[in-house]
Formats: C-alpha cells, structure tokens, sequence
C-alpha cells in the first residue's frame, strides 16, 4: 500500500478524548492507521519512522511525550530536548497527520496505580543499569499509547533493540491488535546513530561516542572472519583482541574510553548470553546519550 502526502500542518491534539474524536471518522471509514510513538527533538531516525508510516497507512500519529516514569533521575528529565514548535513543523513535513502531545496528567491521571511489566527480558542490559523501573515506565507508556490510539501499525526503530523486544512481546501477551514495524537504525555520517540526547553532548563527548559504532563495526567484521571469542587469551593478546572489539583503536577515541562491561545477546528473546565478551563505556553523559 502506497500513500502519498502533500506536507502541512499536522492538527495538535492533547487529549485522549480528542484523539480518538479525531480519529472516529477515519475509523468508521475503514481507512488505516499508523503510530509512531516518540519523546520529541525529532531527528531523521524519528522522520524515517514518520515517512514509513506515511507510505503504510491511511492516517497516520505521531506522538509525543517526554515520559517521566521512564527516567531515573529528575534532572535527567528535566534536560531532556525539548522543542514542540520544531517538532510540529518535522513531523508535518514528514507526512504526520495528528500531533498526540498530552501531558503528564493526561497520560497518568490522579489515581493512577497501574504499571505494565514484561519479566525475563527487562533484567539485563540497559534494565540492569537503569533499573526496573525504566522499562516498566516503557512498557506501560507504550501499552498506554496504543490503547489510546488503537492504530493497526505502530513504528520503532531498531536503535532501541530491547526496547522493541519488549514491545513486540508485551503486544502478544495483551493480545493487542496492532502490527509492530521496526526500522533500521539511522545513523550521521561518521557513523553514530542518531539520537535526541546526541544534543546535550560536547564536542569532546560527541568524538568519544565515536567508539560505539568502531567497536560495532570491529565486532561485525571479526564474527564475520570466524571469530566467536574476545575473551583475553594472555596479557599482550588479550589488549589486542580487546582493542579490536570495542575501538580502542579509532584515532579519534584512542585513550578516552574506560573499560565497564558489554554482553552480546540474541535478539529473540535476550534471555541468553553469547560467550562472546567485550568491555567499555564511555564517560559522562555520553553513556546515556548514545548508542
């Protein structure tokens, strides 16, 4: 199915109530509709998201809400990119044609005691350093979102991998009728994905994350060429392999990243570990900002 889309002024709304309002005449005409969920500072990962939607359904809504149970910290959330004017006029130009933008009281509303959470799968990776807490903010704001939207797509981007692992089986347990569409990430040209928080980096930062996607790349070459364990194998071999798998190597990152801890998982389910080890992260808000 092919939709086209002259760019305008997607309509705003805030409101569950005037949400599916809006909607109700689409519906009851049978045309399709897309979702794609967001926390705002859109980018081009976000715009990717928007135009896919836009070729796949009939109408199509972009959310957007900075969720707050989703953070650890409250300064975090309150540095998050925030820019609503700019993201009205993107998604717009992208083929949105409802901005969702409610407020924290709409989306939790005095009373609120209901929590989504997806076991087995939220424990490790990003769930053991943000806590569970985290990703049962996710999982419950994105249950949320597509219950208020009831949209037969909803669009992710792969960037967030656990995230959609999450999604994709919190969707077949409620058995909630919606198809998840996952997208390939989107990256700038030196090869770190894009990301809203890339904007609260320095410079220094911004070339420090650089090692993510060297270390990916040295990773995909060497699994590639047979190698299934960076496992150090004796002291001087050991800093080689570690070298060659989380881009220690890179001119632009030599010496700025520390070692912390990497696991390779399966996408299936991430409930297994990989024997294939590598340590790093990087320093400051970098760690939290890109991937």
């Amino acid at each position: 199915m092919s939709h086209t889309h002259r760019p305008s002024r997607p309509r705003t709304v805030r409101t569950v109530t005037s949400l599916r309002s809006a909607l109700a005449p689409h519906r009851t005409a049978g045309s399709s509709i897309a979702l794609v969920p967001t926390m705002g500072a859109l980018h081009e990962g976000h715009l990717s998201l928007i135009r896919h939607a836009r070729r796949t359904c009939d109408v199509l809504v972009v959310s957007l809400f900075v969720n707050p149970s989703q953070f650890n910290e409250a300064a975090d959330l309150e540095r998050y990119p925030r820019d609503e004017h700019g993201d009205l006029e993107l998604a717009g130009q992208a083929g949105a044609d409802l901005l969702f933008a409610p407020s924290a009281s709409e989306v939790y509303p005095e009373g609120f005691v209901t929590c989504v959470e997806v076991h087995g799968l939220t424990d490790r990776l990003e769930g053991a350093i943000r806590g569970s807490e985290h990703f049962r903010g996710v999982a419950t704001v994105v249950t949320k979102l597509l219950c208020m939207t009831m949209p037969d797509v909803a669009c992710f981007g792969q960037k967030d991998a656990q995230q959609v692992v999450v999604v994709r089986r919190l969707v077949a347990d409620l058995n909630l009728p919606v198809r998840i569409e996952v997208r390939p990430t989107v990256r700038d040209a030196d090869g770190l994905a894009l990301s809203s928080r890339n904007a609260l980096l320095s410079q220094v930062e911004r070339a420090q994350a650089l090692a993510l996607p060297a270390a990916l790349g040295a990773a995909r070459r060497h699994a590639a060429a047979g190698e299934r364990d960076a496992r150090p194998r004796g002291p001087v071999g050991g800093q080689r392999r570690a070298q060659r798998c989380h881009g220690a190597n890179c001119p632009r990152t030599r010496g700025s990243v520390g070692v912390a801890h990497c696991a390779v998982q399966f996408p299936s389910g991430y409930r297994h570990d990989c024997q294939c080890r590598c340590d790093f992260v990087l320093p400051g808000p970098s760690r939290a900002a890109a991937r």
